[in-house]
């Protein structure tokens, strides 16, 4: 499985941006997806997850109510929409995947994208 995950971008705090992470195999449909960031000096962290039927999401308490992550099995993508951004949401964002969301939450993966760059200014 291939992650390439796209999004990049510098935004003002408050502002949205969303990424995008395609996945080169149709078994996509069939893994749970993730997203992960990692900010400069920081260790990697967990950031939301989903199942693969989408019935099912997770998040970190520092983006509840301000991420939204989906998925469209169709185009072998998961998305992850970004509200009211904050300078500390700038991080390198990774996408990820394994057969369980709840092992996604956990830092259990088996496939990584490469990162994306998201810079929130003040």
């Amino acid at each position: 499985v291939q992650l390439q995950a796209s999004g990049e971008g510098l935004v003002q705090a408050g502002g949205s941006l969303r990424l995008s992470c395609a996945a080169s195999r149709r078994t996509f449909s069939t893994y749970a997806m993730g997203w992960f960031r990692q900010a400069p000096g920081k260790e990697r962290e967990f950031v939301a997850a989903i199942s693969w039927t989408g019935g099912t999401t997770y998040y970190a308490d520092s983006v509840k109510g301000r991420f939204t992550i989906s998925r469209d099995n169709a185009k072998n993508t998961v998305y992850l929409q970004m509200n009211s951004l904050k300078p500390e949401d700038s991080a390198v964002y990774y996408c990820a995947t394994n057969e369980r969301a709840g092992s996604i939450v956990s830092g259990r993966t088996k496939y990584w994208g490469q990162g994306t760059l998201v810079t929130v200014s003040s």
